[in-house]
């Protein structure tokens, strides 16, 4: 049972770490909280909330690993390399693909609901 809480205690010090740290999750935070506040406007159904959380979650995750993976790129390559960057920019470019599918399902669940 102390492994398992441990776990979790270090779960969260990471997600404490990634939001602390990143602006751009504390962005995708304060674009979690409107669009759920949105939702709780627009009076979405039970399947749309499900979908709006596994969205919301979806670039979060994303968020967080890529956060990571810049922290282990810099760690192995303190230098510049173009291999890092590449890295780097690829786990970018994860969180981009998150995020506009975001925007798409933003469009999609609210859509109806506001036009």
């Amino acid at each position: 049972m102390k492994r398992l809480i441990g776990s979790f205690s270090c779960a969260i010090q990471g997600i404490h770490h990634s939001i602390a740290s990143s602006p751009n999750m504390r962005i995708h935070l304060l674009a979690a909280a409107a669009v759920t506040g949105l939702g709780f406007i627009v009076g979405l159904t039970r399947i749309e909330w499900a979908l709006l959380s596994l969205t919301v979650f979806m670039v979060l995750v994303a968020e967080t690993v890529n956060s990571a993976i810049e922290k282990t790129v810099d760690l192995a390559c303190p230098e510049r390399h173009p291999v890092a960057r590449l890295a780097k920019d690829m786990a970018a470019g994860a969180v981009l693909l998150t995020a506009l599918n975001a925007l798409v399902m933003a469009v999609l669940l609210f859509g109806t609901h506001l036009f």
